[in-house]
C-alpha cells in the first residue's frame, strides 16, 4: 500500500531574493525534494510557491513642496528657505520622484527575480510553480505568506554570516526557523 502523506499535493514555499544563496536553496529543493512523476499520470503534482518579499517604500519627509498654492519648508526657518523651481512649475516636490523611482526600481527587481527562479523551475514538469510578491519586511512578510498559503514546508537560502553580522543585521532564516507555521529548511549556500 503506497504511503498516503508522499503521494498527496505538498505546497513548498521557496523565499526567494536577489542573491545567489535563495536561487542556489530553490535548485537544491529542486533537485531534492520533486518526486518523480508517476508513470500513471494519477499522482498529485506538488505546488512551490516561489514567494518575494519586497522591501515597503521608504516614506520622506517634505522638505519643500506646495500647499494650497502656496510654497512651504518644513523643517528651518523663513531664512533658510530657498525656492525650489520644480515644485513652483509642476507642483510636485523632489521626494515624490524619488519614492516613485524607487518603487519602480522596487517592483522591476521583483519581477526580474521572479522570473529568473521560474525559469529555474522549467525543467520540472511535474511541479506547478507559483509567485507571490508581497511587501514588508522579509521576515514577518514569510512567516505571514506561509501561514496565509498553508505551506507544507518553507525553504531558504543562507547568506551565511558569521555571529557579528547577524547580531547586528539579524537574520530572516534565524526568525523564519523560530517563528514560521510549519517546518523550515535552511540551504547553505556551497561555493562552487
Amino acid at each position: 500500500m503506497a504511503n498516503v502523506a508522499s503521494s498527496r499535493e505538498r505546497r513548498i514555499v521557496v523565499a526567494v531574493d536577489e542573491s545567489e544563496e535563495s536561487l542556489s536553496a530553490l535548485r537544491w529543493c529542486l533537485r531534492n525534494l520533486v518526486r518523480p512523476a508517476p508513470g500513471d499520470g494519477s499522482g498529485a503534482k506538488d505546488t512551490f510557491v516561489l514567494l518575494y518579499a519586497r522591501p515597503s517604500p521608504p516614506v520622506y519627509s517634505a522638505v519643500n513642496g506646495t500647499e494650497n498654492g502656496r510654497e512651504h519648508h518644513v523643517f528651518g526657518t523663513q531664512e533658510d528657505f530657498v525656492p525650489d523651481l520644480q515644485v513652483r512649475e509642476t507642483g510636485r516636490s523632489f521626494s515624490e520622484d524619488v519614492t516613485t523611482a524607487v518603487d519602480m526600481y522596487g517592483r522591476d527587481l521583483a519581477d526580474s527575480v521572479t522570473e529568473k527562479a521560474r525559469n529555474i523551475c522549467k525543467d520540472y514538469g511535474n511541479v506547478k510553480v507559483d509567485v507571490k510578491i508581497s511587501v514588508g519586511d522579509a521576515r514577518e512578510v514569510i512567516c505571514q505568506m506561509v501561514d496565509k498559503l498553508g505551506a507544507d514546508l518553507l525553504v531558504m537560502g543562507s547568506h551565511g554570516y558569521g555571529f557579528i553580522k547577524r547580531a547586528l543585521l539579524g537574520s530572516v532564516s534565524d526568525h523564519c526557523a523560530r517563528n514560521a507555521k510549519c517546518p523550515v529548511l535552511i540551504v547553505k549556500h556551497r561555493e562552487a
